[in-house]
């Protein structure tokens, strides 16, 4: 048995030993130790905390081990972690960013602003790994001016530069390129033992933050949502992240267990390529919108732990117009499919896959629904190891993914023109501009403003059907408290979750 395997032993064998009286009647020690499930696959494991992040599980480990200097608060603003503050220039061109007094590494060095440009830099370097994180930056021309203060310069004005540090920005010490071993960490625990898939860290007590109540944290990955559920439900795990909903409706009551809500923040959208037919034609895409029976999805796919969507990309986003969801329209859908040619039908193949839970389920009963506007779509489904490298983002029609990631990543991964990864084929040179005068706008009601009808743009032309936003579910057994409720990347800081028995 590895060391990794002996340790995790030992904490299940400890935590079912918690819990009640011991045989002299003495209250029994709260557990500081949590065992937390995430998803994750072996083959796409990473120690590397600046490349590509595909797993859940080095993300959360990456979140422990090494500080941001910001990432996305509770209330959805920015909350500064290494930086104290940033602060623009009139031009919006040159940001001042001043770090926090006191911060060190785990060897006890100060963390300093050449660590921190070194890291923004390495991160830039690996745009081709991370769909482009720092590309809204010349960090060529940006400098550091003192120990503690770093100079950014954008490549273009752009107003929402805290929102661009909310990301990846894990600081290492300058000069760090070896991950294979351990390397100092910035953040409020450091690993000492295990693999990506499954590593043991402890709580690293010179951290400038408040001081975790946990004393350390076991992550494993395991890929599949009902193995992570079981592994609490079997009492070897406290959390597990991103369980199916029907593991909520089996332990609705249960004292024992509780579910934890990150409202709205799964996507399955439809997704039609712009740049292959039938989807080149904007009368079909409509059509394709209205057939969508969006509450009716939401029931079946998500078990009603959800809200129907009106192909908005990022409905969670606070800088998302409301709008109300749209309506199913048998009617104008036939009409608009008969404008473009396919009044005697149409023909399409819908891939999926099983990656996350539902996702072939969507795309099945939403072939049933296009029946009824003369619609025939086979449902083809590929296996989750190779459906995100040969069938996303080339095939004409399939079921996309988003976990809650804000618009302006939406935008800069996916819909603008030079986008690493146009899964739609959106290219509007004019919406690109759009984007750049709504970054280049000083106020943030009149910027949330612009950007709200470019959203409504591409709600209305692009090739998104955003039917419906399921809830984030985690399982927790009684006890865990604190773990995040925020969307995307806010759920992966887990040092503030603590056991109560």
């Amino acid at each position: 048995m590895s060391r990794t395997a002996l340790a995790l032993a030992a904490a299940t064998a400890l935590a079912a030993g918690c819990g009640s009286a011991d045989d002299r009647g003495a209250p029994a020690a709260v557990p500081d130790t949590l065992r937390y499930v995430t998803a994750g696959a072996a083959a796409s494991a990473t120690d590397d905390p600046h490349g590509g992040i595909l797993n859940q599980s080095d993300l959360a480990r990456f979140a422990l081990v090494y500080d941001v200097l910001a990432k996305p608060g509770a209330d959805g603003g920015t909350e500064l972690r290494l930086a104290e503050s940033i602060t623009p220039d009139a031009a919006l061109t040159r940001w001042t960013v001043t770090l926090r007094p006191g911060a060190t590494f785990t060897d006890g060095k100060p963390v300093t602003a050449a660590d921190a440009l070194f890291s923004l830099r390495r991160i830039h370097g690996k745009s081709a790994e991370n769909f482009g994180r720092m590309t809204m930056f010349d960090l060529d021309a940006s400098r550091v001016v003192d120990d503690s203060t770093v100079e950014l310069v954008t490549t273009k004005p752009y107003a929402e530069v805290p929102r661009a540090l909310e990301s990846v920005t894990f600081v290492v010490p300058d000069g760090t390129t070896d991950f294979t071993r351990p390397v100092p960490g910035s953040g409020p625990f450091t690993q000492v033992e295990g693999t990506p898939e499954a590593a043991v860290l402890e709580r690293n007590d010179g951290w400038w933050g408040p001081a975790p109540a946990l004393r350390r944290v076991e992550v494993r990955a395991v890929i599949d949502p009902q193995a992570r559920a079981q592994a609490v439900l079997t009492g070897q795990a406290d959390v597990a992240i991103g369980v199916n909903p029907a593991t909520a409706e089996q332990v609705k009551g249960n004292a024992d267990y509780a579910v934890v809500h990150r409202e709205a923040i799964t996507l399955y959208p439809f997704v039609m390529r712009l740049d292959q037919a039938p989807f080149d034609d904007v009368r079909v895409r409509e059509a394709i919108k209205l057939a969508a029976d969006r509450d009716a999805l939401v029931d079946k796919v998500f078990l009603g732990y959800g809200k129907a969507g009106g192909d908005l990309i990022t409905p969670a986003d606070p800088i998302s117009p409301d709008l109300p969801a749209r309506t199913r329209d048998v009617t104008r859908a036939r009409a608009l499919l008969a404008q473009a040619g396919h009044g005697g039908g149409l023909n399409l193949t819908l891939h999926t896959t099983t990656s996350y839970p539902g996702m072939d389920t969507a795309a099945l009963l939403f072939a049933e629904q296009l029946r009824e506007i003369g619609v025939t779509a086979e449902v083809e489904t590929a296996p989750p190891d190779t459906y995100w490298t040969e069938v996303w983002g080339q095939q004409p029609f399939y079921v996309g993914f988003f976990g809650g990631i804000p618009f302006l990543d939406v935008a800069r991964v996916s819909l603008l023109s030079d986008a690493p990864t146009n899964e739609t084929g959106w290219k509007r040179p004019e919406w690109d501009a759009g984007f750049d005068a709504a970054l280049a706008t000083a106020d943030p009601a009149e910027r949330t403003k612009q950007l709200g009808q470019l959203q409504t743009a591409l709600r209305d032309e692009g090739g998104y059907v955003v039917w419906g936003a399921g809830d984030g579910l985690d399982l927790v057994r009684a006890g865990v408290e604190g773990l995040p409720t925020g969307p995307g990347f806010e759920s992966s800081f887990i040092e503030r979750t603590r056991l109560t028995r």
